[in-house]
């Protein structure tokens, strides 16, 4: 899901620190349940802390990159050394360069041609430093990913990682006036496509029927019971509520995959009993000009995760999606395991 990247600039100062009593109580009991697998604690550190040394320095253009701990917790979570990881839309190649790192095979498809020339460079940073796995990223529409990648991987991934575009243009980064001399805050590199035929141009209904025509691809690709992770999170449009997520569930669902989990991965650091959240400059000023306005918003402090898999065939494999009791266990039918996804997907001690 698209992260802003203003923590190279001055917006990355402004940190929000949480002292209420009882928002403090809720995250300190999420923090207790992280290992058990529905709070993902990936923002420790914060995004460019996270990119040093594994990135080219033009990686950074890119507006809507995921949190790298994210995808290591990911493929951490859900496979193996040697296993294949597929992101069908993978930007500059966060997954791609984590995934081969952490000893996996991966492949990556991306419809901008600038982006996918910087994931080729950032592979080939991987490489140089004896990262122990390999990637590939192929130059092409997500909605035609069997055609676009080689037919023998078909039915053998472990885990595709992706997320929905929010739109051609983003946050971005800003520069302040004592960089650039010019009154008031620049915005630059907020722009990730130009192209009308992304999926990134369309209106939310033709978005979610594009995404699950890439999720259809996308199990084909996977392996029986192999899992796709999906970061997402609602946002509003002409101030009505666009619950993103919830879409992503539906398309899923269309596209033949189960539910099987809902976490949460934080994109702020809990440090000395008090979370710390790291929003971008404008989405700060976005959020107070609303408070001003009357208008009760708060910044944004998670990504939801979807997770849904291939159904199960034959085989089976003996891991669990996650500690909870409340998830369905490799093994199940489809209808147990359907049944107990719905359950696991409104359970509130389980977010």
């Amino acid at each position: 899901m698209p992260e802003t990247t203003t923590d190279t600039t001055a917006g990355a100062a402004d940190e929000i620190v949480i002292t209420d009593a009882a928002a403090l109580a809720a995250i300190e009991h999420a923090a207790d349940r992280a290992h058990r697998g529905s709070v993902w604690l990936t923002a420790q550190r914060n995004s460019r802390s996270q990119r040093v040394g594994r990135y080219v320095q033009e990686s950074v253009a890119h507006p809507a990159k995921m949190l790298p701990e994210i995808v290591r917790h990911a493929i951490a979570q859900y496979t193996a050394p040697g296993d294949l990881v597929v992101d069908p839309m993978c930007g500059i190649g966060t997954t791609l360069v984590e995934a081969m790192h952490l000893g996996r095979r991966a492949v990556g498809t991306e419809y901008e041609a600038r982006w996918t020339t910087l994931a080729e460079a950032n592979i080939a940073l991987a490489h140089s430093q004896y990262a122990p796995g390999d990637a590939q990223v192929f130059n092409a529409d997500a909605r035609a990913i069997l055609s676009a990648v080689p037919s023998e991987i078909h039915g053998t991934a472990a885990l595709v990682i992706t997320s929905p575009p929010y739109g051609a243009s983003l946050h971005g980064q800003v520069k302040p006036t004592a960089e650039t001399g010019q009154s008031g805050v620049q915005k630059f590199d907020y722009r990730y496509s130009t192209d009308k035929g992304n999926l990134a141009h369309v209106k939310v209904s033709e978005l979610i029927d594009g995404f699950a025509k890439i999720l259809s691809g996308c199990r084909e690709l996977l392996r029986p019971g192999g899992v796709v992770v999906i970061t997402t999170r609602p946002w509003r449009e002409h101030g009505e509520l666009v619950d993103l997520p919830g879409e992503v569930v539906a398309a899923g669902v269309r596209a033949g995959l189960e539910p099987i989990e809902r976490c949460v991965a934080l994109l702020g650091g809990i440090r000395d009993g008090q979370f710390i959240a790291r929003p971008s400059f404008f989405q700060l000023s976005n959020i107070r000009k609303e408070r001003e306005a009357g208008q009760l918003q708060a910044v944004i402090t998670h990504e939801d995760v979807i997770v849904l898999r291939r159904p199960l065939a034959a085989a089976t494999t003996d891991r669990e999606p996650c500690a909870d009791d409340c998830c369905p266990r490799s093994g199940d039918s489809a209808a147990e395991s359907a049944a107990d996804a719905g359950d696991h997907l409104a359970g509130p001690d389980c977010e």
